[in-house]
């Protein structure tokens, strides 16, 4: 792990987290043309439910072409996160997104129960990203019901 070389303020911490959302958004691409990999440090590591933790660069490029590969399209609601700093190196963002995955559409809050809530918990120093565990349904199109009788789908 590297020394740290300055002191980051929450919203530069935050900066770094919305340019990761916006790059997912992108297919992996951020504002400036890199792979979202560039976002960080060379021991990072990434939790995604039902993939597990990937740790290091190629683990986390690994996670994010599994999961990337199921996605047609993902879109972060901006607007409607809720930041929260913890006066260290953490930002957690909750959020809602909508989007296309291979086997169906899912937006948040259709139905209530389905898939679109989300929240990252992100530990950012010197401009990168160490440590995101992310937290939602991964079943974007909400195929797993019956194992939840409490679900109305009809």
């Amino acid at each position: 792990m590297a020394l740290t070389m300055q002191t980051m303020t929450d919203e530069q911490r935050k900066s770094v987290a919305i340019e990761y959302l916006k790059a997912f958004d992108n297919g992996g691409v951020t504002s400036s043309g890199g792979s979202i990999i560039d976002l960080f440090a060379d021991d990072a590591q990434v939790f995604f439910p039902k993939w597990g933790l990937a740790s290091g660069r190629e683990q986390i490029g690994r996670l994010f072409a599994d999961v990337g590969g199921t996605l047609k399209s993902v879109a972060h609601h901006y607007a409607h996160f809720n930041c929260i700093f913890s006066g260290s190196d953490t930002v957690v963002i909750e959020g809602t997104s909508h989007g296309e995955h291979r086997d169906g559409p899912w937006r948040a809050g259709v139905p209530a129960w389905a898939a679109g809530n989300w929240c990252d918990v992100f530990e950012i120093r010197d401009w990168k990203i160490q440590r995101i565990y992310i937290y939602l349904d991964p079943d974007y199109a909400g195929k797993d019901t019956g194992r939840y009788p409490w679900l109305d789908t009809d």
